[in-house]
């Protein structure tokens, strides 16, 4: 890989970094519902499905994919190659696959930061 194609995420990554705090500053939680953070996830799924999908059109270079998906929607939400990878697999017709997928990704990515805020306060 080049220069140019890590030096394409990097800035993808900052424009997609500052999205994100600007919806933070936009969107607040209501009734506790963490409205922000669930207003970045749809929009980034919308996204990526929107960007791959031109993408997949369109005869681009490959930087155009890394800045915009791994950068720009990467620093914006991860959840956003999450739902990509789970609809593919689904068009795929793994379904099987997807659902473990989709239940393994949530159920231990909410464990994994459970355990992290559980080490930190036990260590401090």
């Amino acid at each position: 890989m080049t220069t140019g194609y890590w030096l394409a995420i990097g800035a993808g990554g900052a424009l997609g970094a500052l999205g994100r705090a600007g919806v933070a500053l936009v969107f607040t939680g209501v009734g506790g519902f963490p409205l922000h953070t669930f207003i970045a996830n749809v929009l980034g799924s919308l996204s990526i499905g929107l960007v791959w999908a031109a993408l997949q059109r369109l005869d681009t270079s490959p930087i155009w994919s890394a800045f915009l998906m791994t950068g720009v929607l990467g620093g914006f939400t991860t959840f956003s190659s999450f739902s990509l990878e789970t609809l593919l697999l689904l068009e795929e017709g793994a379904w099987r696959t997807a659902l473990w997928y989709m239940t393994l990704s949530i159920s231990t990515c909410v464990l994994g930061a459970g355990l992290g805020v559980w080490i930190i306060r036990a260590a401090l």
